[in-house]
């Protein structure tokens, strides 16, 4: 999987502030721990901030900390947070229409994506249903304890 260099200094702040829990840190010490520059570091310091990832200070004796326990940071939604919003090239047939960029993967690849699609579809629908957590979590079968079989869940 490659990623931006953005996710990637996303992920090496949290870490940093991780590491560091119970102070401030400034820009300037995650800077050289990660080899980045300050201007690039600051805005993906200010996504972190808006989505609630770091709580910034301001002022002389400002810098950032983590917004949230580490335990609650999910790498996937910091992932989702800086690589969502990439821009996709738009494609044309030799005739210039515009072609979407599904019609150029393998018939195989798009069944793969509709597939993925109505599952995560179906999953949430059923977490919906019969009240399971946002991460999936699932409550003990009824009946397990007293020998029944237990009931369909569809």
């Amino acid at each position: 999987m490659r990623l931006t260099t953005r996710t990637n200094l996303a992920m090496r702040t949290l870490m940093f502030c991780a590491i560091n829990e119970g102070r401030v840190v400034r820009k300037a010490e995650v800077a050289a721990a990660c080899n980045a520059s300050e201007n690039h570091l600051a805005q993906v310091i200010h996504g972190l901030a808006q989505k609630g990832f770091l709580r910034t200070v301001r002022g002389r004796c400002g810098g950032l900390a983590l917004g949230r326990p580490a335990e609650k940071i999910v790498v996937g939604d910091v992932f989702r947070t800086f690589e969502s919003n990439l821009p996709f090239t738009e494609c044309f047939s030799k005739k210039g229409e515009q072609v979407p960029a599904d019609a150029l993967l393998p018939a195989e690849m798009r069944a793969e994506r509709r597939a993925r699609g109505l599952l995560r579809h179906a999953r949430q629908a059923l977490a919906a249903r019969h009240g399971a957590g946002k991460y999936g979590t699932r409550r003990p079968a009824e009946g397990r304890l007293t020998g029944e079989r237990p009931r369909s869940r569809l």
